[in-house]
């Protein structure tokens, strides 16, 4: 099993940046997938970033060239890294760690983007 604690979240202005870091622990030596996930309030959570243990990542069309998902695998810590931030940019945002059958889940973080 795969623990995760998100932190970085926050309140921030239209254009500003945040750093999202989720710590793993555990046998993070399975996960496939590190994942970013949001859930805005009245919507369906939906991937943001992904990033493979070869250090692919591919993005939700709406955060290309805005946010960066990043891993250190040394101290099991994957980052997001916000910029330009929006308003339809608030949610909760929650680590997730894709293993082969199973999927682990942060408690998230609180990312809110004022006008």
């Amino acid at each position: 099993q795969v623990q995760l604690v998100e932190s970085g979240g926050g309140l921030v202005q239209a254009g500003g940046s945040l750093r999202l870091s989720c710590a793993a622990s555990g046998s993070t030596d399975r996960v496939i997938y590190w994942n970013w996930y949001r859930e805005a309030p009245g919507k369906q959570r939906e991937l943001v970033a992904r990033i493979d243990t070869h250090g692919v990542t591919i993005y939700k069309d709406s955060v290309k060239g805005r946010f960066t998902i990043s891993s250190d695998s040394a101290k099991n810590i994957v980052y997001l890294q916000m910029n330009s931030l929006k308003p339809e940019d608030t949610a909760v945002y929650y680590c997730n760690g894709r293993e082969r059958v199973t999927s682990n889940w942060g408690q998230g973080t609180q990312v809110t983007v004022s006008s």
